[in-house]
């Protein structure tokens, strides 16, 4: 899927002295709060993280709260999504006006109306809300659906959100 990468980089993280009995347990907390949340630096979602310590010693920060300082080898898996980025996502709501997926189980996107492909037409059926194509009946789009969609654009808040069109 477009959009993944994996960066290797060198990072360096800030830990209160009281940590210091078990620096590995605090390099694995400061990480993971890095975890499916946008991140500038890197550009993109962090999903995932694999670190190795750079130094056996620790270099303590003067100041009012003397942290200390350790160095990190760490590979990290982005999700960096893109206008024009071709993106799979299940179907979690449809509507009239629109239809909601949700991309690698975390990120959410919205086709609204004026994005779904003429071919398309909404139905509502035994109480069940769908697009089915015109020219392929057995083309239908329900909740559970995995479908392609084309990136128009990303709004990048608290949660990601995906403007998109309908490719299949």
């Amino acid at each position: 899927m477009e959009g993944l990468s994996v960066s290797d980089t060198n990072l360096v993280v800030y830990l209160h002295p009281s940590t210091s009995d078990n620096v590995h347990e605090a390099i694995l907390r400061e990480l993971s709060s890095m975890l499916l949340r946008y991140n500038d630096i890197f550009e993109g979602i962090v999903l995932a993280y694999e670190f190795n310590i750079l130094d056996k010693e620790a270099k303590i920060l003067p100041g009012v709260h003397p942290y200390f300082t350790v160095r990190l080898k760490a590979k990290l898996l982005l999700y960096s999504p893109k206008p024009d980025m071709l993106v799979e996502g299940k179907v979690v709501k449809v509507k009239q006006e629109s239809i909601h997926v949700i991309i690698l189980g975390f990120s959410s996107a919205v086709i609204t109306d004026k994005d779904i492909r003429e071919e398309f037409r909404y139905k509502s059926k035994h109480g069940k809300q769908l697009f089915v194509s015109r020219s392929h009946k057995r083309h239908v789009i329900k909740v559970g659906t995995m479908i392609r969609l084309l990136i128009k654009r990303c709004s990048i808040s608290y949660q990601l959100v995906i403007m998109v069109d309908v490719i299949s």
